[in-house]
């Protein structure tokens, strides 16, 4: 008789449950004015929280239990009443969560936890950056056992996450104090469950195809025991898996064998309850997405579908949607033609991408080539220039010529001493040596006389050369003449003269 009791209790918590739930957008709203909050750790619920607790019979300090739904973007907090039957206070909605469904894994891949996890009052940070925080206690004795790694995953306000589950700084200040009162009420740790989605038999049908649907499978046995027992189930880990509620005379070794275990009399009969309506219930939903698959949307398009809730906010507000609204059921018909459609621009953007190295190499094979040409080209100029100026006889090495600004100036020697009557005289200009042709125009010419000859040499000796308007006198019989450039009209040769003896001084 009273296993039959609790398991119509059971079913009825499970319809209540079922009920409230849907019902949930009256559990959300938060009545804080964070601007009038003087401090943040030592807030205090306010009146009309504190009635809605009362009305339920249940106490401000007793335990509380968190839960969390990442498909419906939610945060539950429950409190057990005096009969210590849990109930549902508030439904809170997630304003942000990073990656996608399924556990975390590894340190950097922005995923959020799942699992059950024990919250004790270490657990609270009041000097988070975030306003403030909760840790979620990731990893777990689960996630150890499985080799996950991972550190600060939190529950905290500023609406921004990086793999936790953000909420706006109004919901965590209230979040805060109902977790201090239940700490200070004589609760040890608080249980988090953390949760894909909600387990109903729909929502499995759904995830059918999930690679993580084995792990969820998992969860849900916890789940299922919280939604028949409304307590928060008792967790071991053993064989790297989760287990329930399960009783042994052993101590349970998390990566180790599995002891015998029993499951409570009364459990077992509701949970066999249970599980017969949730079969139906899921071969109904199996019928109702026969030949669909649900496409799960990426952490971009979630935010993508509340980019306006992030106007004229600070940059560091990122929230994000939920699942169910970003998410997508097509059939398989339909998944086939976004495939090849997606194959399709996969194909053109490959095209593309080579069509442009392509031309790329085009362009710099013909920019080369033009530059030969041009090369060409000027080598040719050059060439013909040349063979042009070759024509016009200027083609030739130039032949050195006279220095026409070059005087040859005779060196005079020192006078002795005993000579310091003789008058120093000029160097006296001499005319260039005649040419061969000159020389031997002049022996051409008829001698006939003695006389004549003499005259001929006198004019050979007084003969002017016109060199570019400048005369230059040839030197004087006997003199030793120094050779001139024949055409340099503008080099001036001074003889030197030889030195008349003192006795001779009479002379001119």
């Amino acid at each position: 008789m009273r296993l039959t009791v609790l398991a119509a209790v059971s079913l009825l918590a499970v319809a209540a449950s079922g009920c409230t739930n849907e019902t949930l957008d009256t559990f959300d709203k938060v009545d804080v004015d964070i601007t009038k909050v003087s401090s943040k750790t030592n807030y205090q619920l306010s009146s009309a929280v504190l009635g809605k607790l009362s009305s339920m019979g249940i106490d401000r300090s007793s335990p509380m239990l968190l839960r969390i739904f990442k498909e419906e973007g939610r945060l539950e907090l429950w409190k057990a009443d005096r009969a210590n039957r849990f109930k549902l206070v508030r439904n809170y909605k997630i304003c942000a969560w990073s990656g996608k469904l399924g556990p975390k894994t590894k340190e950097g891949d922005r995923q959020a936890p799942e699992g059950f996890y024990p919250l004790s009052k270490a657990n609270m940070n009041p000097n988070s950056s975030y306003y403030l925080a909760i840790n979620t206690g990731y990893p777990n004795t689960f996630d150890r056992a499985n080799k996950a790694s991972g550190t600060h995953l939190m529950i905290h306000g500023a609406c921004s996450s990086s793999g936790c589950y953000s909420m706006t700084d109004e919901q965590m200040v209230e979040i805060f104090a109902f977790a201090r009162d239940a700490f200070g009420g004589g609760q040890s740790t608080i249980q988090l469950q953390a949760f894909p989605f909600r387990m109903t038999a729909e929502n499995m049908a759904r995830h059918r195809d999930n690679p993580h649907i084995e792990f969820w499978k998992m969860l849900k046995v916890g789940y299922d025991h919280f939604e028949l027992t409304k307590r928060p189930p008792e967790v071991n880990v053993c064989e790297k898996k989760y287990v329930f509620n399960q009783q042994s005379d052993k101590p349970f070794s998390p990566t180790g064998a599995c002891p015998a275990t029993t499951t409570p009399a009364a459990l077992e009969v509701a949970l066999g309850n249970y599980n017969k309506t949730y079969a139906a219930s899921y071969a109904t939903a199996m019928q109702k997405y026969n030949g669909t698959v649900w496409i799960e949307p990426s952490e971009a398009q979630r935010k993508a579908i509340v980019a306006d809730q992030r106007k004229g906010r600070e940059l560091a507000y990122a929230p994000t949607g939920n699942s169910l609204d970003a998410g997508k059921l097509m059939t398989a018909h339909e998944i086939a033609e976004q495939k090849r459609k997606a194959e399709e621009a996969e194909k053109r953007k490959v095209e593309a991408a080579e069509r442009a190295v392509r031309e790329a190499e085009e362009a710099k094979l013909a920019a080369e080539q033009q530059k030969i040409k041009e090369a060409e080209a000027f080598a040719a100029d050059v060439a013909a220039a040349k063979a042009a100026k070759q024509a016009e006889g200027k083609g030739a090495l130039p032949v050195p010529e006279e220095n026409p600004g070059v005087a040859v100036v005779e060196k005079k020697e020192p006078k002795p001493f005993w000579k310091i009557w003789v008058k120093d005289e000029e160097p006296r200009k001499v005319e260039p040596v005649p040419t061969m042709t000159q020389q031997t125009q002049q022996t051409q010419q008829p001698v006939t006389s003695e006389t004549g000859q003499q005259a001929t040499r006198k004019e050979a000796r007084t003969s002017v050369a016109e060199t570019a308007g400048q005369r230059v006198e040839t030197p004087a019989e006997g003199a030793g003449a120094l050779p001139v450039p024949g055409d340099n009209a503008n080099v001036e040769v001074v003889e030197k003269k030889a030195e008349k003896p003192f006795w001779k001084f009479w002379q001119k």
